[in-house]
């Protein structure tokens, strides 16, 4: 249960860490780029919210929709390191961010399943 509110916390921090990484996005690539990053970062901490008050099915389905969204934010992260829009530091600290959720997440499910 304690590792559910974990994961909420952890996906704020996120938030937290990638809006002023957005922020630096050139101008050009922040409406398209930057605001799928923003929807997307947003998807994630309210799914996170939701599934935390579901139960059964309801949860499940959250938590793979989760799994999707982390899966996209990844993909988007690396276009954008790749599009030399952030830093190798910033993306190596952002993959780990995202990777660790990822984790979390697991354990999240699969304690759901014993």
């Amino acid at each position: 249960m304690h590792d559910k509110f974990i994961l909420h916390k952890k996906t704020y921090e996120l938030l937290i860490w990638i809006y002023p990484v957005i922020s630096r996005i050139p101008k050009s690539h922040r409406l398209v780029l930057g605001r799928r990053l923003e929807e997307i970062s947003l998807d994630l901490l309210l799914t996170v919210i939701k599934a935390n008050k579901a139960r059964g099915k309801d949860r499940l389905d959250l938590q793979l929709k989760y799994s999707e969204l982390l899966d996209t934010l990844r993909i988007l992260v690396r276009l954008t390191k790749d599009l030399k829009m952030m830093s190798v530091k910033q993306y190596t600290l952002t993959a780990k961010k995202i990777n660790e959720l990822g984790r979390m997440l697991s354990g999240w499910m699969k304690k759901m399943i014993t």
